[in-house]
Order: structure tokens, then sequence, then C-alpha cells
């Protein structure tokens, strides 16, 4: 449409596409809610107030908001296809998502990414994507891939590419590591998402200095009140295994703020079906005491002001006609998504066709003849432990007499001591990290994932080694995916045929088989609410206190790999 049109219709001299009235509008620039009449046309916001239009759309007294912005969100953590994924989310009000594909990037490498790029043509879904920073997360595990500054630049003039993703990595920031510092300064000027539990003080000081700008990792108010205060934009989790926003809430309640986002960062198959997106995160917010509209202005305007996504996250005139309409702001109850002034969903359903897009197929490169077995041999004194806390992806550093027999330390169910293993599947080296764990609760068999963030090694939890190494080959034959195993019986499995990452099959055939794995696992003794999503993050290397990769297990207080015994 030429100029002159557009302008026509925005001064009220022309007809417009259509005209919203009977609506209560959320203005996120105010603050407000007003009754207002709202002119659509071309795919964007004409103006306000009435007119003529060629078609009228009554809201009968429902509530008219932006359409949601996920600020922070892993889309492989959702198990199923982008399309599939924007099939969940968008009848749930997401008209756009900021991504970051380090997941499958540290299985495929560049052409992981690629791969996901493609499939967001034509998805009533806008994805933007922060550039993977750490691929690997750290160089104490082997990944698939390795991405440098020289790797990321050539994907810098893509325009749905806004900036750098989570630099996880903290230690390697502030010590000034050339080959991270080469990528914060390839995207100098854009937005750098950062990754630092726990930091405070000098070395945050150091941290933000190198040109980190935001956190989603803070677990208190006062941790996430020190880097407000320092300039860094807040994000306030809540996802499927880390819940942050109750712990966080009290800062957005005492000190508004256009830097503090609300994310969802990893979200289950199971916990989109029945909670949803972000409408569950806004429900959560305002049951908790938050204001509607500083809630909204969280999911909404405040991300679109941190990426620099232009004319998004407000209804106002030239801005995209990316529109949510609710029947409160209590229960944020979605009737209909217009996605560019077009009907996307409606009643919870998606209007318009997609397609899941075709397989994947991840390294599983495991040298099987190099792994005999997971045996322990007896050592000297106690052993360290992963101690799991739940809800979160931290871990406790716990101390325990170990269990002895033959020679070898073995699991003991009786005090929720496990054996953890981490099976190296990319490049055949024979890595297997053993370890550990308690929390899991497993009174026998063993659950296997190639869900192991980052790197995405093969991760299995167990109560006997027969049965780790039957659930681990079983994963593998799968080219990869998940699997819960009793006395070599596969009790439920799902294969990810993406990168061992996701499944090209409909949510909600995905949604069964999680909640059949989950089912499984609780059967064996597993209280976990979510046993996969928690294994997941038991081999992340860059967030405290104890963790195990292939190569061993890793105290991340120190940044190093450490001994299973202790004197």
């Amino acid at each position: 449409m030429d100029r002159d049109t557009w302008l026509s219709v925005a001064r009220g001299e022309s007809e417009a596409e259509f005209l919203i009235t009977g609506a209560k509008l959320v203005d996120v620039f105010s603050g407000e809610v007003r009754e207002e009449e709202v002119a659509v046309h071309d795919g964007r916001i004409a103006g306000f107030g009435e007119r003529r239009a060629r078609e009228r759309v009554d809201l009968g007294g429902a509530y008219l908001c932006p359409g949601f912005i996920d600020g922070h969100v892993h889309i492989e953590s959702s198990m199923v296809s982008l399309p599939e994924y924007a099939r969940a989310v968008v009848p749930h009000g997401t008209a756009a998502v900021v991504t970051d594909y380090h997941e499958i990037a540290n299985v495929l490498g560049m052409e992981g990414i690629r791969y996901m790029m493609r499939l967001d043509e034509g998805l009533p879904l806008d994805v933007f994507i922060m550039l993977p920073s750490c691929v690997p997360a750290t160089p104490m595990e082997t990944a698939g891939a390795v991405l440098e500054a020289e790797d990321l630049a050539p994907l810098l003039v893509e325009e749905a590419v806004v900036g750098l993703g989570e630099v996880m990595n903290f230690p390697g920031v502030i010590s000034g590591d050339a080959a991270i510092m080469a990528k914060i300064e390839a995207c100098a000027g854009l937005p750098i998402d950062g990754h630092a539990p726990g930091l405070s003080g000098k070395d945050l000081d150091a941290y933000l200095a190198a040109g980190v700008e935001s956190d989603h990792e803070c677990v208190a108010a006062g941790e996430a009140r020190e880097k407000l205060e320092k300039g860094m934009y807040i994000y306030m989790r809540e996802g499927s295994t880390a819940r942050n926003l109750q712990a966080l809430l009290p800062l957005a309640m005492e000190t508004p703020s256009h830097r503090l986002l609300m994310v969802t960062d990893d979200r289950q198959p199971d916990d989109l079906r029945q909670e949803g997106h972000l409408d569950h995160v806004l429900r959560r917010a305002v049951g908790l005491g938050l204001d509607p509209v500083a809630a909204l202005r969280m999911v909404t305007l405040h991300p679109a002001l941190r990426f620099r996504l232009p004319r998004r996250g407000g209804i106002a005139p030239g801005w995209l006609a990316d529109l949510v309409v609710l029947e409160d702001l209590r229960d944020f109850a979605v009737r209909a998504v217009y996605k560019r002034g077009m009907k996307v969903a409606e009643g919870g359903e998606l209007l318009v066709d997609v397609q899941p897009g075709p397989p994947a197929p991840g390294a599983m490169n495991i040298a099987w003849e190099k792994i005999p077995d997971v045996a322990v041999p007896a050592g000297k004194g106690n052993i360290l432990v992963i101690g799991v806390v739940p809800d979160q992806i931290v871990t406790e550093r716990l101390v325990e007499k170990p269990r002895v027999e033959g020679g070898v330390v073995t699991a003991d169910p009786g005090r929720d001591i496990l054996k953890i293993c981490v099976f190296e599947r990319h490049r055949g080296t024979g890595n297997v990290g053993v370890g550990f764990i308690r929390g899991f609760g497993l009174r026998e068999g063993a659950m296997a994932s190639t869900v192991a963030h980052d790197s995405h090694n093969l991760v299995v939890v167990g109560a006997d080694d027969t049965d780790i190494m039957a659930a681990a080959r079983r994963v593998a034959d799968m080219g990869g995916g998940q699997a819960v195993v009793r006395k070599g019986k596969v009790l439920a499995e799902l294969p990810l045929d993406v990168a061992g990452l996701m499944s090209t099959l409909p949510l909600v055939k995905v949604t069964e088989r999680v909640r059949k794995l989950r089912e499984a696992a609780r059967g064996l003794g597993c209280g976990l609410a979510d046993p996969f999503m928690a294994l997941s993050f038991m081999a992340l290397p860059v967030i405290p206190a104890l963790k195990i990769t292939d190569v061993g297990l890793f105290d991340v207080a120190s940044f190093s790999h450490v001994p299973l015994f202790i004197g």
C-alpha cells in the first residue's frame, strides 16, 4: 500500500479494513484501561475513534491488549518442531519470541541454526534470534560443534537476528577470555544477554563492563536488585523447572522499571498444553499481587524496547496490529489473537495451517566398544554427591559415605543415592562421566535422555548399572530421545528425531508420551514434578554448585573437574 493511501486511512478519509468496537483498550504507555475504537488497516493500527470501515468487530466489553512477546525462550525445550510450537503458543496470545538456538547449535552447529531459521517462514509467530554465544557452553565438556565469532558473523545480516544470546561463560568474560570477548565485540551495539547466577560485587562490575546487559538467572530479590541498580535488564523467569517469579516479584512492585521482563526460558510440552505460555505467567504474577497492566507491560512493551523491535508491544497508530483479546485481566483467558491484523487464533485453536517440517537427525556417535561398563572402583574417603533442588536448576554439593560392594561403589536407593552417567554422543570419544546424585528417588530402574543442557550428551540416572546401560542403548538406538527402563524392559519412550532434542510429532502426541515417561519414572519412585527436565540440567556446568559432564564431576565454584572421592 502506498503512503498516501495509508495516510488517508489514518486521517479517517478512507475506509479501514476493520474497526474494533466495544473494547477495553489496555494502554501500556499510559497505564490506563479505557473504552476505545481501534481501526486496523494493512496489518497495522490506523488510528483511534469512530470511522468508516469495511467491517466492524464488536468485542462486547472484552479487553484488547498488545500481542505478548517472550523475551527469553529456548524453543527446543518444548520438544516439538518450531511450527508445532507456534501452534501451541499463538492461541495463548504470544505474537513473538526472542530465542537463542544454542541447544540445537551444540548438537548440529551452524546447520542447526539454519534449519530452525528455515522453519519460521510463513508462521503466525515472529521469531527473533539471539546468536548462541557459548557453543560449547564451556570447554569442560564435549559438544557437537564449536562456534567462534567468525562463524557467527555472517548471521548478523539476517533480519531475524537481533543480538547475542546468554553469555554463560561469565568466568571467561571476567578474565577477558579472547574467544568470548570476540563474540561480544562482534555484536557491539546490539542487545547482549547474560547468564550469571549469584554474580555480584566487583566480578559483576567486570561482567557488565565487558558489555553484557541482562540476566535471567536471579533467584533472590536482593541479587536482582543489585543487578538492576547496576543497569541490567532482569528477566523474571517462570518456566517448567526454574520458577523464580515469586521470589523476584517484590522488585517489580517496589521499583517499576522498563528493565524488568517476564519470560518462560524453558517450557515443557505438557505445561504448554495444560497451563499455557505467557498467559500462565501473567496469571501467576497477578495472582501474587502485581498490577495487571504492569504485568502486561513486562510481556509486551518492555521486551519490545529491550530488543529494539520497532512498533511492537503496544497499540498505537502505525504500530503492528498484533493484538490479543482477553476476557479479563485476572485469568487472562484468550478469546482471539490477531497477527498483523489477521485473526490467527480463536477459542484456543490456531486458525492457520502449519506443517512440522522435516526431521534433522542428530549426532548419535557413541563408541560403545570403548565403554564396557560404568563401574566405579572403590576409593578412599567419602564421595561428592550432586544434590537436586526441586524446581530449581541449581544443585547442592553434598558429601556422603559410599556404598561399596565387591570393590566397586554402587547406587544406594535406600538413601536415595543413585548413579548418574553422561555418555559423549557427538564425536565417538568413548567419554563417560560417572557420579552420584540425590533427589531423584528411584528405587529401581533408570531414566535416559539426549536432552541434557547444553552440550546434549546422553545423560542417564539409575539405581543399577544394568538398567543404566540398557536405557542408554535404547535411546541411542532411537537416534536420540528419552526412555525409562526397569529390569531391562522399556516402560516408556519418546524418540526425538530433530537433533535428539525435538520431535516432528504433533504436540498432543508428544505430550502423551511425555506423560507416560513421567508416570513411568514416578512408578519407580521419582517424586520430582518434571523428572526429565530436572535431569536435563544436571549436565549443565555453568550453574552451581555441582554438575557432571562427559569428562567427569564438575565443581562450578572452582570451575574445574573434581575427583569423586574426597578425604
